[in-house]
């Protein structure tokens, strides 16, 4: 393959990688506005009835039912708490925004890419730490340590693409 096809096939490659990387921040950041009423749906998936007191659950039941109920308690008595998942929120958006930065200019701006790698790497530990200081099942870390994980996948190919972009042209990028 001639250089100018590979070329366009990493800015392709790379573009791809980013928007969806953006996208599942974005969408991820979103998620965190609404809480109550996902968790009030998910419950009625779920089967769980938010009339009734968790521990008449067990189990994932159980849990599911007792975040909705310290999530909509805290929502009735303290308002201003769902302040800091608010601002969760913001912050994964502009973290989405920061990797404009490597979508016009990967090369250049290829620091955006090992930041995010680390802070990847740096979910584990704090979601084992606070997981367990803040009482949350050891099932329930692992589904949010799948997120770092998975993270990692889609950053190391974007790693690689502009890596080799680079071998290609350097100064352009």
């Amino acid at each position: 393959m001639n250089h100018f096809k590979k070329e366009r096939r990493l800015i392709r490659i790379i573009h791809v990688l980013v928007l969806f990387f953006m996208a599942a921040l974005i969408v991820s950041g979103i998620t965190a506005f609404p809480l109550e009423s996902e968790l009030r749906t998910f419950c009625n998936i779920l089967g769980i009835s938010t009339d009734v007191p968790p521990d008449s659950y067990t189990g994932f039941h159980q849990w599911i039912a007792r975040v909705y109920e310290g999530v909509s308690q805290t929502n009735l008595k303290y308002p201003f708490l769902a302040y800091g998942t608010d601002w969760l929120a913001f912050a994964h958006i502009g973290i989405a925004i920061a990797f404009l930065g490597v979508y016009f200019k990967p090369v250049r701006n290829i620091w955006i890419v090992y930041w995010a790698i680390t802070l990847c790497i740096l979910t584990f530990p704090v979601i084992l730490i606070c997981g367990a200081i803040r009482e949350i099942p050891f099932y329930w870390q692992l589904v949010d340590a799948s997120f770092g994980l998975f993270g990692l996948i889609p950053l190391f190919i974007l790693r690689y693409c502009i890596r080799e972009l680079e071998h290609i042209r350097p100064k352009k990028y």
